[in-house]
């Protein structure tokens, strides 16, 4: 083959399987590769080293293949410092800029790595000279003048490492089964989030109305009172529902304690959202005492706070929900940033708009009844997710019970 580069791996390049993937990569898009130098780690501990050959037919399909290893953590021998090029208008992107990948990212400036700061997954890179400093930056917040990174040169990335030795949990990261024992899983999920809280970590829980419908409000509401969760992402409906519940003991008009339909009971979430818009507010209304229990109650009394945003089909919606999705959008980077684990629950569309701002080293869990929904989110570039095949009704109970333990 007539065009070849030479890449490096380091790390606990082995027990993570980065090696396989990128030769598989390679021979996938048509390369040929030759390891040159192949220093393995002898205890459980030590990194590995790997300097490769890559070689292609043509020169662009070379650049190809050192893109798609440049996000397996490949990287070439020598750095060099990165591109630099100003945006030319506001949300204008320049041709050939670097598109983020979601783990923690470095780039050479000056001679110096620096950390790109608030990484999340097909942003841009800019880069503030004066200050030496990296910001991940999503096109909408692009502006004009802006130093943009252009290419893979200057940039490392270091996408998740297993070392030999892990705990189950860390083990499970990027799977989904629906054999796997559940209770055993929601028994590590519990431990894994009490462990992080006493050490002063932070989750977040991603809803949808199922968690009502499936009559498992009570247990979140009881995790977040008991201290659980640092703040909370869903939709109008969640939190319609919640409400809705607390006032009528109704979901979708359906007496979640019979089973049976309510009279006149589809009307119950109008006037819930109602109630909530004539006291101003769902602080205002728990203030008044119109909200006496539930998981938006909870969040209210426990100072946790919450993003509620909405959607073309939301009715009313409630006076907090927020109808700009960009507005939306900068709420919910607001906390993530922060945020050492999220549980995701019962609902497809928002744990892929929270999972693409997530960085990869945020531990990610994905509940939900239907397996194929917990692929589509790793499928769209989550791939740390734990996937539990499992509905609301039977996670949240069962996590609240060992949380309590």
């Amino acid at each position: 083959m007539d065009y070849s580069r030479e890449i490096e791996l380091k790390g606990h390049i082995i027990d993570s399987g980065i090696m396989t993937k990128v030769f598989d990569a390679i021979m996938d898009m048509g390369g040929s590769f030759e390891i040159t130098v192949f220093d393995i780690g002898k205890k459980k501990q030590d990194e590995s080293y790997a300097r490769i050959l890559v070689s292609a037919d043509e020169e662009t399909q070379l650049t190809e293949i050192l893109s798609v290893l440049h996000r397996l953590g490949a990287r070439p021998p020598v750095i060099e410092d990165v591109t630099l090029a100003a945006a030319e208008a506001d949300r204008v992107v320049p041709q050939g800029f670097y598109s983020t990948t979601n783990h923690p990212t470095m780039v050479k400036y000056g001679g110096e790595w620096i950390r790109v700061e608030a990484i999340e997954m097909d942003c841009l890179i800019v880069v503030v000279p004066g200050d030496m400093r990296a910001i991940c930056t999503p096109m909408s917040k692009l502006k004009v003048g802006d130093c943009v990174v252009m290419g893979d040169a200057g940039v490392r990335v270091e996408p998740p490492q297993r070392p030999r030795k892990v705990s189950t949990f860390e083990f499970m990261h990027g799977t989904v089964s629906s054999e796997r024992p559940s209770e055993t899983v929601i028994r590590q999920i519990a431990e894994e989030m009490r462990c992080l809280k006493d050490r002063g970590g932070k989750i977040g829980i991603v809803g949808g109305p199922a968690i009502i419908h499936t009559r498992a409000a009570p247990a979140l509401a009881q995790i977040i009172r008991e201290g659980y969760v640092d703040v909370l992402f869903a939709g109008n409906a969640l939190a319609t529902h919640d409400i809705e519940y607390n006032l009528f003991g109704t979901s979708l008009g359906m007496n979640l304690d019979s089973g049976t339909l309510a009279a006149g009971g589809h009307k119950n979430h109008i006037y819930a959202i109602s109630e909530v818009i004539r006291a101003g507010s769902i602080r205002n209304a728990v203030d008044k005492g119109v909200i006496k229990k539930g998981i938006m109650y909870e969040c209210i009394k426990n100072d946790v706070p919450f993003v509620l945003a909405g959607s073309i089909r939301d009715d009313g919606p409630l006076p907090d929900v927020i109808t700009d999705v960009m507005e939306a959008q900068d709420r919910m980077r607001e906390y993530l940033q922060d945020l050492d684990m999220v549980i995701m629950i019962g609902t497809l569309l928002h744990s892929v708009a929270v999972g693409n701002c997530l960085p990869s080293y945020v531990k990610t869990i994905c509940v939900d009844i239907n397996p194929a929904s917990v692929t589509k989110l790793m499928d769209r570039g989550t791939m740390q997710a734990i996937g539990v095949v499992s509905d609301a009704g039977t996670f949240l109970p069962m996590l609240a019970k060992y949380l309590g333990e």
